[in-house]
């Protein structure tokens, strides 16, 4: 397949040709116009944190990625197996440092990538993203002569995960009183990654003794498909509704997303992360302004709604929603698919600090987590993909977007800054090309799962009829 450079950086399965995969080449290539990137762009650098997911090609990658930042002259602080938030609290707190984090999110484990951050901690911009592939792809760039080569410095895990815990139970929103006054019962499935490096340092810092982590070993072989959907949680679910505990919890391999499932075993939904959340937020008096991007749920929005508060959409992409979010004075952001941006802390997505956040609102609230999921605003959401052969441009794609607009641009309100959404009365759809994987995301919702199915399925038959038939994911 094609390596995927975009504003989430580079993605790719490991191994292959060159140029059709994420090999040594491309890892080399990217990481040094990062690194030179860095010193044009911040004159005063001299080291990037790098950290990563537990994928069993970490250690090699990480390898290349600290050799070459050394060769361009910058010091490597190695954090090792640590949460994608954790290296972003770090970059942020340490003076003059970028960072790279080595994860593929939610992918599975034959993927892997680089995310790189600029020296607020935070994930490139479009614009510094194109400034990097361009330095990239004329390898304008030049490598340090042997007296100014790095250094290699190692930090622990356990020491970068324990100052991001420390951080996020400082936040005044967190309630390590009612939490503990709670006494409650949680089951996490850290699916074999990262997460299982942090969380007893938070449930130790919360006073929660009666945990159990699935899957805690970082090992990198995950247990089952690492995206925290429903249809992968099932055991997670299972384990919750029997074991008599008060919630769960599902994390994606890098920890920066969230799912929730609720105490009889029910999905609360990666969905509703960003919205129970803002709801706990704006009872605590924070100012209800939040972003969400394009393929999230109606229900946030209707929750500001709610509060007489101001709503805003952006594009899909964790940096996309970063930018609205500082435009408009957001004081919560984040993303439908359980990624949750709190900027007291950081501008970055953080799964760890979402538990927290949650387990404070469920004990301010004293209600179960269904109680909870009831009295939030209710859609129902459908979620599909379909693959994309190498062979279909994004030209043919626009193509496509200018046929569905004529189709419907009496029936639906029209928006076009990421991919094509079709916004009806009581419903909505969202096509786009993914970020991360060669696939179309359809994604579309209604007050039904029924309704909202149905409106997926037919854009599905859409694209089929467009482009021949195409295998579903």
């Amino acid at each position: 397949m094609t390596l995927i450079a975009s504003i989430s950086g580079i993605r790719g399965t490991v191994g292959g040709i060159p140029g059709s995969n994420l090999t040594p080449f491309e890892v080399v290539q990217y990481t040094a116009a990062y690194g030179y990137w860095l010193k044009v762009n911040y004159p005063r650098i001299d080291r990037v944190i790098v950290g990563r997911d537990s994928r069993v090609s970490g250690p090699i990658i990480g390898m290349l990625v600290e050799a070459t930042l050394q060769a361009m002259g910058l010091d490597v602080v190695d954090v090792g197996i640590n949460a994608t938030p954790t290296v972003e609290v770090i970059v942020s707190a340490t003076p003059y440092s970028g960072g790279i984090i080595i994860s593929a999110s939610h992918n599975s484990e034959e993927w892997n990538a680089l995310k790189f951050l600029n020296i607020r901690g935070e994930c490139l911009s479009k614009q510094e993203a194109d400034e990097l592939f361009a330095l990239r792809a004329t390898s304008q760039f030049e490598f340090s002569t042997f007296e100014r080569i790095g250094k290699h410095l190692f930090q622990w895990n356990q020491v970068s995960a324990g100052y991001h815990v420390q951080q996020i139970v400082a936040l005044p929103v967190i309630d390590k009183q009612a939490i503990q006054g709670a006494g409650l019962k949680i089951c996490v499935d850290c699916v074999n990654g990262a997460g299982g490096v942090i969380l007893p340092l938070l449930f130790k810092e919360l006073g929660i003794a009666d945990y159990e982590l699935m899957n805690a070993e970082p090992c990198g072989n995950f247990a089952h498909n690492p995206e925290p959907l429903a249809e992968n949680l099932i055991d997670l679910c299972n384990a919750v509704s029997k074991g008599g505990y008060d919630v769960g919890f599902a994390l994606d391999p890098d920890a920066d997303r969230l799912a929730i499932v609720a105490e009889d075993g029910s999905y609360f939904g990666e969905e509703y992360t960003i919205v129970a959340i803002a709801d706990y937020l704006f009872d605590c008096g924070i100012s209800p302004i939040a972003v969400s991007n394009l393929s999230s749920s109606r229900a946030l929005a209707k929750i500001v709604e709610l509060r007489g508060g101001k709503y805003f959409s952006a594009a899909v992409g964790e940096a996309n929603v970063i930018q609205k979010m500082k435009e408009v004075g957001a004081t919560i952001g984040g993303e439908g698919n359980g990624g949750v941006i709190y900027p007291p802390l950081h501008y970055g997505r953080d799964g760890i600090l979402a538990i927290a956040l949650f387990l404070s609102g469920l004990a301010r609230k004293g209600i179960k987590p269904s109680v909870w999921r009831k009295s939030l605003p209710t859609f129902e959401m459908y979620k599909t993909k379909v693959p994309i052969p190498e062979t279909v441009g994004p030209d043919v794609i626009q193509e496509w977007w200018q046929k569905t607009i004529q189709r419907y641009k009496d029936r639906a309100q029209i928006n076009t800054e990421d991919g094509l959404k079709l916004d009806f009365a009581d419903s909505w759809v969202h096509l786009r090309l993914s970020n991360t994987e060669p696939i179309l995301r359809i994604y579309a919702e209604a007050t039904t799962r029924q309704e909202a199915e149905a409106l997926a399925q037919e854009f599905v038959g859409h694209i089929q009829s467009f482009l021949g038939p195409l295998k579903i994911a």
